[in-house]
């Protein structure tokens, strides 16, 4: 009889220390889950930003990776500069602010092209001519597999004069390298080696 009263008790304390180190393991996993979602909810936290309106009210900012945004700020950074450049009106003026802009986000060969053209009489005939002229940007290819990227955009440039239209393909090669962001250069993207690959006309019509 105590024989079986001692293996009673030697398997009950096994079925203690059994429940005992599920319970602990239990506990590890639900302290485990616990510390992962607080990591979780703190980062998602840290992602926000509240921006006071005016003193009057809070406003929700998020904030994401920089890297996904490079594509498009690309694509913008090229459109930006194809429209300061080629985009002209007969003003000496206009023009030359125009073209400060532009090679506040490119690098020399932009003004190599700008004063090739400027000696051929190109911009002097715009202003004596009472000429305008326009870009519309079809598509903007980049190759983000390498850095620097490589882009080459296509586009149709508009001349107008008093008596027509002319619509002119244009075709552009140049490479973007990252840069430091500013003012002048907000997408941080400065534009190497740009060359004209075509540039002919396709039409002219009558006003």
């Amino acid at each position: 009889m105590e024989f079986k009263s001692l293996t009673n008790i030697e398997t009950s304390f096994k079925q203690i220390r059994l429940y005992a180190l599920l319970f602990v393991c239990l506990c590890i996993v639900v302290c485990g889950f616990a510390l992962w979602q607080s990591y979780a909810f703190a980062q998602a936290q840290r992602e926000k930003v509240y921006v006071l309106d005016g003193g009057k009210s809070l406003m929700l900012a998020l904030s994401q990776d920089v890297a996904l945004n490079r594509p498009v700020e690309a694509r913008e950074h090229i459109r930006r500069f194809h429209e300061l450049f080629f985009t002209l009106s007969p003003d000496k003026q206009a023009i030359e602010n125009n073209m400060k802009r532009a090679f506040d986000i490119s690098d020399k060969s932009t003004y190599d092209y700008y004063k090739d053209l400027a000696e051929k009489g190109y911009y002097n005939r715009i202003i004596s001519g009472n000429i305008q002229q326009r870009i519309e940007i079809d598509s903007i290819l980049c190759d983000f597999d390498t850095h620097p990227y490589d882009v080459h955009t296509y586009a149709r440039q508009f001349i107008i004069r008093s008596s027509n239209i002319t619509e002119r393909t244009l075709v552009t090669t140049c490479r973007l390298q990252n840069s430091v962001r500013s003012d002048n250069n907000p997408q941080g993207f400065v534009l190497e080696n740009f060359r004209v690959l075509e540039n002919r006309d396709i039409s002219t019509k009558k006003r």
